[in-house]
């Protein structure tokens, strides 16, 4: 028997369908065995990839740590096999939004999208006829205290890089450059704002807390802003199903789009294994149109190939979850992948949960962001 170590992450959408697309790879390899792993979602969003690339032969990632592991070059770059070459390029093509590309660093492939994420607002549709689609509209919710929305440190600081790109102006759009003084500014006192309408809970909460409490409680309408989880559309997940649109104009023009930041993940492999040519086999079938409709979906993953989220059967599964948010997820902002940003990215989130814990000052607050943004280009140097 041949055997194969995987690693994912802690919730239905990222475990379940590995361990699904194991099996039934087994059942037409009846030689080799794929075992997964898994670790909670903060290690999965914080974890240097060089604590699991010795240990595992295959990984699921963020695209973030794709810097990392270009450097330490601890994954195996797809694009140098030639035999899955016309694979690649149709995944580039079927890819929605930027997931594809995500992965692509310093001219390599570092891992394939097998899951599409970005934050998305989420609603009851039961409890409310017409969400909010603009900032304004969704403070006048909070006010009525029907508005939850998760921004502990990770997630604070997805939110503010969210309407950083929802304003058509995204950190690091000048390389090295964090943001404009002004609408940084502007930014953190719009989140203030909505901050201090919601319970102060949500300032230790992540999506699937929230997710969690709008299912299984009538308490809350409405969220702006969280990543999306097809799985609370899907009737039997939780007590209540919970409905996903586009995320919010946060610039009150009704008709904006300009999407959030990309999440998702990523199947890479690590260059440590010993069995490439069915590591490569089984990524690549896992990444296919085939299994992302089929298997990977039924299992309760979040596909990342395009063809899915048009998928009329799997949208009429999940109440239209993904052809209701697919907008977003094709206009979203790429975060920045170098060696250091990984750095920036926990500090920040930091800071910015502090100030709106109102433990910190706003211009204090911003220029701590503007250090250990400089900071991070040398961090790992």
């Amino acid at each position: 028997m041949i055997q194969l170590k995987g690693i994912a992450w802690d919730h239905p959408r990222g475990f379940d369908p590995m361990v699904e697309t194991a099996n039934l790879f087994q059942k037409t390899n009846p030689e080799i065995e794929i075992k997964w792993d898994k670790r909670p979602l903060q290690a999965f969003a914080d974890r240097p990839i060089e604590e699991m690339a010795f240990d595992y032969d295959l990984m699921v990632i963020d695209h973030p740590h794709v810097g990392e592991a270009s450097r330490k070059n601890l994954i195996y770059e797809l694009n140098l096999n030639k035999k899955y070459e016309n694979e690649l390029l149709l995944l580039e093509k079927n890819s929605v939004g930027l997931s594809h590309q995500s992965y692509n660093f310093n001219g390599n492939q570092y891992a394939l999208a097998i899951d599409a994420a970005a934050p998305v607002s989420a609603f009851r549709d039961d409890l409310i006829d017409n969400p909010p689609i603009t900032f304004d509209e969704t403070i006048k919710l909070a006010e009525k205290s029907k508005v939850i929305w998760p921004i502990k440190p990770v997630d604070s600081i997805s939110c503010f890089n969210s309407i950083a790109a929802n304003f058509g102006n995204p950190i690091n759009v000048v390389p090295e450059k964090f943001i404009d003084h002004s609408l940084a500014i502007e930014i953190l006192k719009m989140m203030k704002k909505l901050s201090k309408l919601v319970p102060k809970d949500c300032l230790s909460m992540n999506p699937i807390n929230v997710l969690d409490i709008m299912s299984d409680t009538d308490d809350f309408y409405f969220c702006p802003q969280l990543y999306g989880y097809s799985n609370y559309s899907r009737v039997g997940f939780r007590k209540s199903i919970i409905n996903f649109g586009n995320m919010i104009s946060f610039n009150d023009d009704k008709n904006n789009s300009k999407g959030s930041q990309l999440g998702g993940t990523g199947l890479a492999i690590s260059k440590s294994t010993n069995n490439l040519d069915i590591a490569l086999e089984y990524s690549f079938w896992v990444a296919s149109e085939t299994c992302q409709i089929d298997t990977f979906y039924k299992s309760g993953g979040q596909p990342g190939h395009l063809k899915a989220w048009q998928n009329e059967v799997v949208n009429n599964d999940c109440k239209n979850f993904f052809i209701n948010t697919l907008d977003t997820l094709q206009k979203s902002w790429l975060r920045p992948r170098y060696d250091g940003y990984m750095y920036f990215q926990d500090k920040a989130g930091t800071l910015i949960n502090n100030f709106l814990k109102e433990e910190i000052a706003l211009e204090l607050t911003l220029d701590s962001l503007l250090t250990e943004f400089e900071r991070s280009f040398s961090v790992n140097k």
